[in-house]
């Protein structure tokens, strides 16, 4: 791996660096690596493969020579710098969510039915479903064989989706009120601290229906005829990290909740037995498995459950693209 040049692009953001944490634990440990980001977290000084290392803004020879290259970053950051990465005749991982020219990648997380992805041919781009998605379609996948008719899901978004301004801004919200002095709303543009939001204020550098709407999108297609898309809503909780969602899945009425648990267990998720305590987004955090608490029956009719889920927002994605790496480059 010592002649192998990854380059990780948007390296300053907290998926870049859990990403970068992840492939100096793998057999990519020895790769030359090529740390880039936008102009102002060009400079900073960080370590790569246990090196010093300065992450570099982006220039028209930073992909030359690359074999994998990450986009971590913002959205935006990996619209403006795609073509050029593409150019460059590496193979080419979004992680980032990006929506324009998505529709040519090939989706993927390890759960994902064998779709026969060109992984060492033609095929050049890869995206890396969040961990909100990755979520959504497994649990889709995992009750198809149980006759899935309806399935709605809710999230609970975490401030570190909008990166290291969005947890300080909640970690400054939270002190502040607690002090009885008025909050500054920068990042959301509105009170994030103690609330629950199904929208950000005016002001806001972010938008949540956007990041719904590239949940409903990537879930769309990553299952495509494979199953059942879920209906999908987006709210912003004030927690500092993880990915948490309830769920109401409408079956077969004559399943019970041992049969759906192995139904789910089998797809790929680990079901958190209740003497095991209560399931939050901190049993997740750390991990690269993705939680679901065991099945609760609705009263109103036989076939509807309720599930909640969590996952690692950070970790889990950055877990699943290594896991793509090694395909990519065998």
């Amino acid at each position: 791996m010592a002649s192998t040049r990854i380059v990780i692009a948007g390296a300053s953001s907290l998926l870049g660096a859990e990403l970068k944490s992840l492939l100096e634990e793998s057999r990519f440990a020895a790769a030359d690596f090529r740390l880039l980001d936008e102009e102002i977290a060009a400079g900073t000084l960080t370590e790569a493969g246990g090196e010093a290392a300065v992450i570099q803004p982006v220039e028209e020879e930073s992909f030359n020579h690359a074999n994998l290259i990450f986009f971590a970053g913002s959205p935006q950051f990996t619209a403006a710098n795609l073509k050029l990465a593409l150019t460059s005749g590496a193979k080419v991982v979004d992680l980032s969510g990006m929506p324009a020219d998505r529709e040519a990648s090939c989706p993927w997380f390890p759960q994902l039915p064998d779709k026969a992805l060109d992984f060492t041919g033609r095929g050049k781009m890869f995206s890396v479903l969040s961990a909100p998605a990755t979520c959504s379609a497994l649990l889709s996948l995992a009750l198809k064989s149980l006759d899935l008719k309806n399935l709605s899901i809710t999230h609970f978004r975490s401030v570190s989706e909008a990166g290291r301004g969005g947890i300080e801004e909640l970690e400054s919200q939270t002190a502040k009120l607690l002090s009885m002095q008025p909050t500054g709303s920068i990042v959301f543009g509105t009170q994030v601290a103690f609330n629950l939001l199904d929208r950000y204020g005016p002001e806001s550098k972010f938008d949540l229906a956007s990041a719904a709407d590239s949940i409903r999108f990537q879930v769309a297609q990553a299952l495509g005829s494979f199953g059942l898309i879920p209906a999908t809503s987006l709210i912003q909780a004030p927690i500092f990290y993880g990915a948490g969602f309830s769920a109401l899945a409408d079956v077969d009425p004559a399943a019970e909740a041992a049969k759906i648990s192995q139904a789910c267990r089998e797809a790929g998720f680990r079901v958190y037995k209740r003497e095991e305590g209560f399931l939050g987004t901190l049993a997740a955090a750390g991990e690269d498995l993705m939680f679901l608490s065991e099945p609760d029956p609705d009263p109103s009719r036989p076939g509807l459950w309720w599930f909640y889920g969590a996952a690692d927002n950070i970790r889990l994605p950055a877990f699943n693209a290594v896991r793509l790496a090694e395909k990519l480059l065998p």
